[in-house]
């Protein structure tokens, strides 16, 4: 394994957490523009339906997924300007 892989773990696993704590708040915003209340359904919740559920947990997918394409890749190339090397 490369130095720049090893060295980047932390960093890779730092910007996960970063990411999460985004996409968490950004699809609670999301959320409230698409249902304007300001909940998101869970899984177990009895009083909504099956497709109010499915679109919460899509949109809440394409919102992490995105983030954390965005975060990661911003941390890589942060780390190719500092060490020279990609750290993938």
């Amino acid at each position: 394994m490369k130095a720049s892989k090893i060295a980047y773990k932390p960093v890779g696993l730092a910007l996960g957490a970063v990411s999460g704590m985004i996409a968490g708040a950004a699809f609670k915003q999301a959320w409230k523009v698409i249902e304007g209340e300001g909940d998101a359904p869970d899984a177990t919740d009895e009083d909504r339906s099956w497709k109010e559920i499915l679109i919460a947990a899509a949109v809440q997918g394409v919102i992490f997924a995105v983030v954390k394409a965005a975060v990661e890749r911003s941390g890589a190339v942060a780390t190719r300007r500092v060490t020279g090397t990609w750290p993938g």
